[in-house]
């Protein structure tokens, strides 16, 4: 037993604290403010297009159409808001589908990891997910990614259910791979395609041919669906998406020690517990239970590097096949080792949660004033409201936190658990009591009535450089379409809206600056309007 947990035996946490814990990770940060600047809003204003009766067949954003990428996740949000707009603001019914698919991403990764390894894997997989730093912003966005996960997940649990009931697991994998391209496109391809070419060639899957002839024929109506209505219905939307796609293939990796640099945060912990997986298993990696998630980590490995710039959106899909990897041996840590990552846990997130809270008592309070001063220069003009029930759901969240350090056992479970427990309470403290603040820094609200003011109701206006987290934003806040000024309707506008930089600024021949503004705390862009001069 020596270098073991003595408890290593003792099985991981049971759905009854577990089912708690993927709740409030779920739900916790999904609502209570408006779209912010970037994915956010973008995806946002595509499901605003649909309610506000824009064509579900072709998706447009702020009046001009919008095909980066297949839309079944802007279908389903805007289902969930019409459902739910009663009772929740616009965006956030809306960013209840990112929980859906979230919760559906849980479920079916934990199926794979507890088909491929045993029971006890599957709530490893879950535990290991939830305190994946890398998908704690994306899965509570608007965000089409998370039903890419949702059907990676569910394809690989397919993958896995092979070797037990090959019609199930057809079944599985069709679905979760038609799923994966009605939310991502080609990424769906070259991310699955490959693994499920290298089972069906191995000597332990070959046997369950017929299974790949289920997943086929349930996978091509999927896949057919929306690229064949384009088809009959607008050929020119549906070149312009095939076009777009293409282009993705591109080589536009970032350096190489970016990556590797992204990597270390973004996959922590699933990349050290992956790599003691394969140690652990280094005399079994012939078999196709770590052959399967291995292979995956290293094709989304090689496409991130060879195809993606360096942002953290672009490597969610290696967490899926490294999360399952890392499974594999999440339960049988060194004692060394685990000591070491729990107690890493237990002191990182109980600091967190301290600042968390030093930093709210600031901003309401103005205690300790320094901190509320450096507070106020990052978000000027704010001013911070105490809320009873926000405190009281971060002090229960804080009490809980520390009866969860008191109660779980001795095991090598035990770290993992804490990890993504404090992952959890740091995520849930900055809902409770940080967002009003980020929302005040993250929304163009504030910019788009200031300049809704200054642009009198029904006037053409141009716009150059806008980005479309700020064109979305604009239609959203104000009702404001712009035209882009490169097109021949733009040179009848009056008005024209300029993105630049903050110091920046070369007035366009013929015009006169009637506004200008930004969001608060942003130094990196401003957006001018002017007027065309007169004659």
């Amino acid at each position: 037993m020596t270098g073991t947990w003595r408890y290593r035996s003792l099985p991981p946490p049971r759905a009854s604290s577990l089912v708690p814990l993927a709740f409030v990770y779920i739900f916790a940060g999904l609502i209570g403010h408006d779209p912010w600047k970037s994915d956010d809003a973008i995806h946002f204003g595509v499901v605003s297009g649909f309610l506000g009766g824009g064509s579900w067949l072709v998706p447009h954003l702020a009046g001009e159409v919008w095909l980066e990428s297949p839309p079944l996740f802007h279908w389903i949000a805007a289902i969930v808001a019409r459902a739910t707009n009663w009772l929740l603001p616009l965006p956030d019914a809306v960013r209840l589908t990112s929980g859906l698919f979230t919760a559906i991403f849980l479920t079916t990764l934990s199926g794979a990891a507890r088909s491929l390894y045993g029971r006890d894997a599957g709530a490893a997989a879950v535990l290991i997910a939830i305190g994946c730093l890398g998908l704690l912003v994306p899965l509570h966005d608007t965000q089409p990614v998370s039903a890419f996960l949702a059907g990676s997940s569910l394809a690989y649990w397919g993958l896995a259910r092979l070797r037990q009931k090959s019609t199930h697991g057809g079944l599985l994998l069709g679905a979760g791979f038609g799923l994966a391209f009605l939310a991502s496109g080609l990424d769906a391809c070259i991310t699955l395609l490959p693994v499920v070419l290298l089972s069906a060639l191995s000597g332990q899957w070959r046997d369950h041919r017929s299974a790949y002839l289920i997943a086929t024929l349930t996978a091509l109506p999927l896949v057919a669906f929306w690229p064949g209505l384009l088809a009959w219905q607008e050929p020119q939307a549906l070149t312009i998406w095939w076009a777009n796609e293409l282009a993705s293939l591109r080589p536009a990796g970032g350096a190489l020690g970016n990556q590797a640099e992204l990597l270390v945060w973004f996959a922590w912990p699933a990349l050290p517990l992956a790599a003691w997986s394969l140690w652990l298993h280094r005399r079994r990696t012939n078999r196709m239970t770590i052959t399967l998630p291995l292979s995956g980590t290293l094709i989304c490995l090689v496409i991130q590097i060879a195809l993606r710039d360096t942002r953290p959106i672009n490597a969610l899909p290696l967490l899926v096949p490294l999360i399952l990897l890392a499974a594999a041996a999440a339960g049988q840590l060194r004692r060394g080792a685990a000591s070491a990552f729990d107690w890493f846990a237990m002191m990182t997130f109980t600091l967190v949660a301290f600042l968390v809270w030093l930093g709210s008592i600031a901003m309401v309070f103005g205690i300790p004033p320094q901190i509320k001063h450096n507070f106020a220069k990052l978000a000027p003009g704010f001013v911070a409201h105490f809320s009873p029930l926000a405190y009281a759901i971060a002090m229960l969240l804080t009490l809980l936190w520390f009866w969860h350090l008191r109660t779980v056992p001795r095991s090598a479970w035990r770290a993992v658990t804490h990890w993504a427990g404090g992952v959890t309470l740091m995520w849930a403290l900055l809902a409770a009591l940080w967002y009003p603040w980020i929302d005040y820094s993250k929304s163009y609200r504030g910019v788009v009535l200031s300049l809704r003011q200054a642009a009198p109701v029904g006037e053409c206006i141009a716009g150059t450089n806008l980005g479309d987290a700020q064109r979305a934003s604009l239609e959203y806040f104000s009702g404001i379409v712009t035209i882009r000024s490169g097109l021949s309707e733009a040179v009848r506008c009056p008005l024209l809206l300029v993105q630049g930089a903050t110091r920046d600024e070369t007035a366009p021949t013929g015009w006169r600056k009637v506004w200008e503004g930004n969001r608060p705390g942003d130094r990196s862009e401003r957006l001018r309007l002017y007027r065309r001069e007169p004659g």
